[in-house]
Parts: structure tokens; sequence; C-alpha cells
């Protein structure tokens, strides 16, 4: 007699969130989870779940590449909950196959920076039709104390003050920031249906998602925030390890370079982005270290 159940001739098949519990409950993996989060690893572990179990484009990854890029979350002690903004673990497709990638948002780079106790001011948002009121001839100064007109966001600024004194402000117009997504983003760059035009018109909606279409201001924010502190900012070890992994993401095989110096001054883009090899430039004011 050669009959054979059917449990013994097929595995059932089990659901990824199965697959992902069996890979967070590894001790290696415990251990490496309670070495970055200490008594609040449980809690951790347990928003990776929840994530993982309400994106189903997420359940399309490799479940030990989500716990990878869960860690890198974990050891920056930044919250995944998409709601709070601090950090992300996105899906993307790399050549054709679903990768989970960790990203950083404006909000936790702000939280890393205010952690390093060298801030007295950091501070990053829109800029609204009206509010600029005008700029210095000499300096470039950008004059902020303008009274806003309206809804419609004309660009974005970043500033920081140490507690030495040192300060600096970045700020680009809606355009330039759209252009430099276009131009780097990995989500934008190869894409047909996602235009320059098209991503000036996301500039002050109300957020539908994440990343560039779903919430372009939080984007931009970021993406002058980062430029920001990369150049002039004191990066503590676990802010540069933020910035790189960003910037690597950001734009994949490509990287994005040093802005310009500035001091509140409009800035294009396209040219805060060349290279810093080709780059020479001259401050007035000098780096923190």
């Amino acid at each position: 007699m050669t009959t054979t159940t059917n449990n013994n001739q097929q595995v059932e098949k089990r659901k990824p969130v199965d697959v992902l519990k069996s890979v967070l409950n590894a001790p290696s993996v415990q251990e490496q989870f309670q070495n970055a989060m200490g008594s609040n690893s449980n809690s951790f572990v347990a928003s990776v779940i929840d994530l993982y179990n309400t994106d189903k484009l997420l359940q399309d990854c490799n479940p030990n590449q989500v716990v990878m890029e869960a860690l890198k979350a974990a050891v920056l002690k930044l919250p995944i909950n998409r709601a709070l903004g601090y950090a992300y673990i996105l899906p993307f497709k790399n050549k054709g196959v679903p990768t989970p990638t960790f990203i950083i948002g404006y909000k936790g780079l702000i939280q890393l920076a205010m952690r390093t106790g060298q801030y007295r001011y950091i501070n990053a948002d829109v800029v609204y039709e009206g509010e600029i009121a005008g700029r210095d001839k000499l300096t470039g100064s950008i004059d902020f104390t303008g009274q806003k007109k309206s809804d419609k966001v004309i660009g974005y600024f970043a500033h920081i003050e140490l507690l030495n004194g040192f300060r600096k402000t970045l700020y680009s117009t809606v355009e330039e920031i759209a252009r430099h997504a276009k131009k780097y983003a990995p989500t934008l760059k190869f894409s047909k249906d996602i235009t320059v035009e098209s991503l000036v018109k996301l500039a002050g909606k109300e957020p539908t998602g994440i990343g560039w279409t779903g919430d372009f201001d939080s984007m931009a924010i970021k993406t002058v925030l980062r430029e920001l502190l990369s150049k002039y900012g004191y990066l503590s070890i676990e802010m540069q390890s933020a910035i790189v992994q960003d910037i690597e993401t950001d734009i994949r095989a490509e990287r994005d370079n040093a802005i310009q110096d500035v001091v509140a001054e409009e800035v294009s883009m396209e040219e805060a982005f060349v290279e810093d090899n080709n780059e020479v430039e001259k401050q007035e004011e000098e780096p923190p270290y």
C-alpha cells in the first residue's frame, strides 16, 4: 500500500506575516533588536509586524530584508509608524525585484540633530506666496518676514543655529526642488508619466500617501534640510550614518553632492548639486568643526 496523506505530500504555504514572525523570533535577530532598543525592543518589533501585515506591497519583499531595514531604524531609535513621519520602510523595485528600503523623514533628521545637544535652533518648512519681503543685494540674504498672501507654496527653507553662534540657511523654490526630484529620485527619474510640471502642481497639496507623489512638501523639506545639515551641521555618528544611507537610497547609482554656500540665499538646485571635486567654495563663516 502506497497511500500517503496529503499532509505528508504537501507543505501548506505559509502566510508572509508568519514568515516574518519566524525571522523576528530568531535568537540572533532578537538580540540585535534588544541591543538597539533595549527595553523598547518588544514594542518596536510589534510595530514591524503591524507595518508588514498592513502593507501588501511590503509583503512581496523578502522578509529577511524587511527585518534588516527595520534594524536600521532601530539602531537610530526612530519609530517606523508612518503616521509619525520619522522613518519609513518602503518597497521599491530593484531590477524588477521588490526590495524594502529604509527611508528617514525630515522629522527623523530633526530628531537626530536635537539629540546632539549642539543646536540652539533648527527649523525647516514651506514658504508661502508673500512671505519673502526682500533680498539683500550685497549678501543675498532673503527676508522671510513678509505677510502670507495665499496658500500657494513657492519654496522651502531650512535653518540651523549652533550653540557656538554659527548660523546657516538654505532656500530653494518649488521648481528647483521638482527638477532635483525628477533628476535624482529613483522612483521618478525613469517615469514618463511624472514630469517636473506635474511635481510642481503637488506643492502645497494635502498628503495622499508618502514619497514624492504622495507627500511632496515633506520630501522637499527633507531634501533642503538634509543638504544643509550634511554640509554645515554638527553631525553625530548616527546622523552621518542616516544621511549617507538616505543619499544612497535617494539616488541609487548617482549621488547628491554639496550645496552652494549661502546665507538664506536662493540657490539653483541644478547648480547646488555639482560635484565637490569641481566646486571650490568661498565662505564668510567657518564651519563649526
